[in-house]
């Protein structure tokens, strides 16, 4: 697994005259030259259903993204359309659409916050609190840290066993477009199988799905993401992780992934 992409500077899609987009080399899939990764599509659903409607005083709680078909690198466009809209709950569609043929789906629900209700709930003791680099704000394509080892640049030699957190600054999904808090969040969700299905011989497994769950819009300008748990049984993998900003914990991620040895991802390579 080669770390091609600058998540620096290129978008991962360029406006086309002709209505569509067309993919950069920054949406390169890192298992295949000809097609796009699967981040870069959960990217551009989020940005398909933030644009379906005006949500102003909603927060957008979940996304679920269905990756039933390999997309090529070459030009696609994206629908959406509105599900419902009620006065507390929002229910979006959108599809990633290539040659005339569906690709990629997601539905979405935003939901309007409120107060907590009263009361104690249980929670998972916090050992091990999620923290992103020192220099959280210095833009540099993808960092990842194993375990209690110090953050490291690219993805270079992390063949092992050892939990795995990510830390990633995006550029723009679509040229000239400011990225968006629910954008980032869907790009990274889509990694939650980097982290949690990379082991001692690489990535084996190449997802089915993707799913983000918000309690509330990531802030600044790099995202987070740390492996929870990894469960796995005749080719079929789920995997949870926390996706969190400079404050804190913002959601879960899950994705569940089949297994791909066939092709399986190696980083013993040079990240420069």
């Amino acid at each position: 697994m080669s770390d091609r992409r600058d998540f620096r500077v290129t978008p991962f899609f360029t406006s086309a005259d002709s209505g569509s987009l067309m993919p950069t080399r920054a949406s390169v899939s890192p298992w295949s030259k000809t097609l796009i990764g699967g981040y870069a599509i959960c990217g551009l659903l989020a940005r398909a259903i933030e644009t379906a409607t005006d949500a102003e005083g909603f927060i957008p709680a979940r996304l679920t993204a269905d990756l039933f078909k390999p997309v090529r690198a070459e030009p696609v466009s994206v629908r959406s359309k509105m599900i419902r809209r009620g006065p507390r709950i929002i229910a979006i569609e959108a599809m990633v659409v290539q040659a005339g043929e569906p690709a990629a789906r997601a539905t979405a629900i935003y939901l309007t916050p409120t107060e907590d209700p009263p009361g104690q709930l249980w929670r998972s003791p916090e050992s091990d609190p999620v923290r992103p680099p020192e220099d959280h704000d210095v833009p540099v394509p993808i960092r990842i840290r194993s375990a209690d080892a110090p953050w490291q640049t690219g993805l270079a030699n992390n063949d092992h066993d050892q939990r795995k957190t990510i830390w990633v600054h995006y550029p723009s999904v679509v040229d000239d477009e400011p990225i968006t808090p629910f954008q980032k969040a869907a790009l990274i969700a889509e990694n939650t199988s980097l982290v949690c299905n990379w082991g001692t011989h690489g990535l084996g497994f190449i997802n089915a799905d993707a799913t983000l769950a918000l309690t509330r819009l990531p802030r600044g300008r790099g995202i987070g993401l740390r492996a929870d748990d990894q469960l796995s049984s005749k080719g079929i993998a789920v995997g949870t992780a926390t996706l969190f900003d400079h404050d804190g914990p913002v959601g879960k991620c899950g994705v569940t992934a089949i297994a791909n040895a066939e092709r399986q991802a190696k980083t013993r390579v040079s990240s420069s």
